[in-house]
């Protein structure tokens, strides 16, 4: 391309495929606020080298246009990995789980690269790969989802996995993460992938996790109970402790009832609680 300047200038219309970029917005990137009074002048030079590099020989016909005091270049006639990507995401938004399920893995795979990897000290670069990432996260979230509608957990927990990975504090990504091992049967690791959202989040936001996420874990709870009689009971007792504690649900039981309940489910956790401390 002849220097940094006009592969810039290509990777900035590419990022923008098929909306016109004005002179001045491209000297403010490229230059920012102390760009020269022959700024325009370098520009037009540098969109000349670019011209020659990409369509030699159709400098009216190629690619790069003149648009609106700027410049485009027309999505007809490049074939864009980013545009790929963002064509697969829109496109199974509209379609049924098989078929957006696999739109969505091809749209990860052609999004496995790094976005302009060679950019790593442009701004420009950093919120174009800041912009890519979450939209990869919104793309590996929704393959999850669509993984779980196909009956496929493991592959939901790959993705999930994924998602946190790029996003530790994204609560969907822990959401979807939880609820896949809960469908695939592994309380146990669900468990522990709700511990260490709850251990995050209050760690980096002061808060526990959502209703939703509360409502997956318990329900791993009462799952990894089954088939136990001792952590039922304590479970159950848990549970009835909270209802008291957070107020009144449903149907209102008489005060004496109420109250032999709660010390019923005191006893419990009290006698689990010496066992524990025996043990150890």
């Amino acid at each position: 391309m002849g220097g940094c300047k006009p592969r810039h200038i290509l990777e900035i219309l590419l990022l923008n495929l098929g909306t016109p970029v004005s002179k001045t917005r491209l000297i403010e990137i490229l230059w920012g606020p102390g760009a020269s009074d022959g700024a325009v002048a370098t520009l037009e030079s540098y969109i000349s080298g670019v011209r020659r590099a990409i369509q030699p020989g159709q400098s009216k016909t190629g690619p790069l246009r003149t648009a609106n005091s700027g410049y485009v270049l027309d999505p007809q006639l490049v074939d864009l990995d980013l545009a790929n990507f963002r064509r697969l995401v829109h496109a199974a938004g509209g379609s049924g789980p098989a078929e957006a399920h696999r739109m969505l893995l091809e749209a990860l795979e052609i999004a496995a690269e790094p976005l302009l990897a060679f950019e790593m000290t442009s701004e420009w670069a950093d919120e174009a790969r800041s912009q890519h990432e979450a939209e990869k996260v919104a793309a590996e979230l929704f393959a999850a989802e669509t993984a779980a509608l196909l009956d496929k957990p493991a592959v939901a927990i790959g993705l999930a996995q994924e998602a946190i990975r790029s996003e530790p504090l994204n609560e969907r990504a822990w959401t979807m993460l939880v609820k896949a091992y809960e469908q695939a049967g592994l309380p146990v690791e669900g468990l522990s992938a709700y511990d260490r959202c709850r251990r995050l989040f209050d760690r980096d936001l002061g808060c526990a996790p959502g209703p939703g996420l509360q409502a997956a874990h318990l329900r791993l709870l009462r799952q990894r109970a089954d088939g136990n009689s001792e952590l039922s009971e304590v479970l159950a007792a848990l549970l009835c402790l909270g209802e008291r504690l957070n107020g009144p649900k449903g149907r209102q039981l008489p005060a004496g009832e109420s109250r032999r309940m709660q010390e019923n489910a005191g006893r419990v956790l009290d006698s689990f609680l010496q066992r524990a401390r025996a043990a150890v």
